[in-house]
């Protein structure tokens, strides 16, 4: 069981690394590369804390990206709101044509990559990968109780 699990942690620390590698190819930080990758990929205008959900980042890491990336003219605020968590935002012209550039190209990629598997294939893959994913989150509740315990 063991030398399986290692493998695994492996295959997840290889494809973090493809991702690490893709992002400082395409001149961006991670934290930038994520943040493009889920206006392209979730929708066109996100709240902070929707971008934390979508990223499972931390509050402080992405507003510190979100900030640079607005500075630099990628990012704009839709509107003024009440609780600045619910700002909207939204890629300029000048953050739509680095996304074409950027993540664009890496999605495409990861279609064709997944495209390399059959419809069969990519159904278990994505059935096997979620059930592991559910039983880990589930267990993962263990640590919490122990902690409440001490």
């Amino acid at each position: 069981m063991e030398k399986r699990l290692l493998e695994f942690d492996n295959i997840m620390k290889e494809n973090d690394d493809i991702y690490r590698c893709a992002a400082r190819t395409l001149g961006l930080s991670d934290s930038a590369f994520w943040i493009l990758y889920a206006f392209r990929m979730e929708k066109e205008e996100l709240t902070l804390r929707e971008i934390c959900n979508v990223l499972y980042q931390p509050k402080q890491t992405v507003h510190s990206a979100l900030k640079k990336m607005e500075k630099d003219g990628y990012i704009q605020t839709e509107g003024e709101m009440e609780d600045r968590r619910s700002k909207r935002l939204s890629l300029t012209a000048k953050g739509k044509r680095l996304a074409e550039e950027t993540v664009d190209r890496v999605i495409a990629l990861e279609c064709k990559a997944f495209s390399g598997m059959s419809m069969e294939e990519q159904r278990s893959f994505m059935g096997l990968f979620r059930k592991y994913t559910l039983l880990l989150k589930e267990n993962m509740k263990e640590l919490n109780e122990k902690k409440e315990e001490e």
